[in-house]
């Protein structure tokens, strides 16, 4: 799916080669200030490498309309970002930039019960607390429905019990969906729990991936 070649970002990374395959949970794992939250905003083109060369099945992102890639390569951020005022705008907002057709409001009942939010939809997003506001985004990211999801420490927010249980749905819609899923997370047990495939990094660069 991603292919990586001589690919370097400031003097943060220094990627000379590396493989990131198709329809699967792949964790990236790390230190902090590792590289891996610069990683994961390349496969979006959040930011572009200073060198070398980003392939997304087979096409450089430098000549990817960077709309069309993030309506099918969604990144969920650290920090939650809220629109709007109501929970409902939230939840649309990712397909009003996806130009996608809008559900009834059973169905954006149904996605927030995935993560675990029993809400009206008419609530104030803003009293939601942290953790909340991350389940919320998580929602939204799921209405969008795209080919990869992009997820930097999407548990940061939660407990244990709420971590495995939203990360176990993540991987199951993926795996029935034929998604792809691409996670940061500090957390050994994670990715030994739900991923397919793991990256290591190590001050900028890939110490294994397998």
């Amino acid at each position: 799916m991603y292919e990586f070649h001589k690919v370097k970002y400031k003097s943060i990374l220094n990627i000379p080669s590396l493989h990131i395959p198709q329809q699967e949970s792949v964790c990236i794992l790390g230190k902090s200030g590792s590289g891996k939250s610069t990683l994961l905003k390349l496969l979006n083109k959040m930011i572009s490498p200073a060198e070398g060369d980003i392939l997304y099945h087979g096409q450089s992102l430098s000549q990817y309309p960077s709309v069309a890639l993030r309506r099918k390569v969604v990144m969920l951020g650290q920090q939650p970002i809220l629109f709007g005022q109501s929970i409902r705008d939230n939840l649309l907002a990712g397909l009003a930039f996806s130009d996608r057709t809008m559900p009834d409001d059973s169905y954006l009942l149904t996605i927030l019960e995935q993560v675990s939010l029993n809400i009206h939809l008419e609530k104030n997003a803003y009293l939601l607390s942290g953790g909340e506001q991350q389940r919320l985004s998580l929602a939204r990211i799921l209405l969008m429905d795209p080919d990869v999801f992009l997820l930097d420490e999407p548990s940061s927010a939660l407990d244990n019990a709420t971590e495995t249980a939203l990360i176990g749905m993540m991987t199951a819609y993926t795996k029935q969906h034929q998604r792809s899923l691409i996670m940061v997370t500090h957390s050994q047990k994670l990715a030994e729990q739900f991923s397919t495939h793991v990256i290591h990094m190590v001050d900028g660069t890939i110490s294994s991936s397998h």
